[in-house]
C-alpha cells in the first residue's frame, strides 16, 4: 500500500488519484514495471534476437574484426561482333543483329508491323545514305527487351549503354527522336 505524496492519505493498489485531495499519483503503467506483458515480451524478443545474432556470427566463423568487404562494381558485356568486325548485312542491304547476342543500340524509328517491313527497310536505307553506320531493322517480337509488334530501325551495335549514348548525338542529327535501347534476345 502506498500513500498520497500531497496529503499523506493511504492509497489502494493501482489507484491513479487521491480520493481526499484529488492529486494525481504515479502513472499505473509506469508502476507496473516488469509485470506488464508487453515489457516481458519485448525483453524476451530482444534476448532471442541477440542470441540469434551471436549464433549467426558463430556459424559463419566471423570474429568481427579484420574482415574485408568486396563490392561488385559490375562490368560491361562483350560487344556482339561478327567475324569481320562490322554488323552483318542481310540480302536486303541493311545490317542484322547478331543472332543470340545482347547489347545496346540506337533506335532511329519504331514502325508498326501492320504496315509491313518495306517502310522500315526504306527508313534504314535512308539513314544509311545520310551517313549512319551499321543501320538495320529488328523484329521487336523476337527480343524480350523490346515491345512486340514493331519494326525497329537501329544504328550501331554497342557493348554498353555509355557507348551507345556517346553515339546518340550523331544519330539525332538524322532522326531527332532517336533513343538508346537495350536489345536482349
Amino acid at each position: 500500500m502506498t500513500i498520497c505524496p500531497r496529503c499523506r492519505e493511504p492509497l489502494a493498489t493501482r489507484q491513479e488519484y487521491c480520493l481526499q485531495c484529488g492529486a494525481r499519483v504515479a502513472d499505473v503503467r509506469r508502476a507496473q514495471g516488469w509485470g506488464s506483458s508487453w515489457t516481458r515480451r519485448s525483453a524476451v524478443a530482444g534476448a532471442a534476437a541477440l542470441i540469434a545474432a551471436i549464433g549467426a556470427i558463430a556459424a559463419t566463423g566471423n570474429d568481427g574484426g579484420g574482415a574485408t568487404i568486396e563490392t561488385a562494381i559490375g562490368g560491361f558485356a562483350q560487344a556482339p561482333k561478327p567475324a569481320n568486325g562490322e554488323a552483318p548485312e542481310s540480302p536486303s542491304g541493311v545490317a542484322e543483329w547478331p543472332v543470340g547476342e545482347d547489347g545496346w543500340t540506337i533506335a532511329i524509328a519504331s514502325l508498326p508491323q501492320t504496315g509491313g517491313r518495306a517502310p522500315a527497310l526504306k527508313r534504314a536505307r535512308a539513314a544509311r545514305a545520310k551517313g549512319l553506320t551499321a543501320v538495320g531493322v529488328l523484329d521487336s517480337s523476337r527480343y524480350a527487351s523490346l515491345h512486340p509488334g514493331y519494326w525497329i530501325v537501329f544504328s550501331g551495335i554497342y557493348a554498353s549503354e555509355a557507348e551507345a549514348t556517346s553515339a546518340l548525338e550523331d544519330a539525332r542529327r538524322h532522326a531527332r527522336t532517336a533513343s538508346v535501347r537495350r536489345v536482349v534476345p
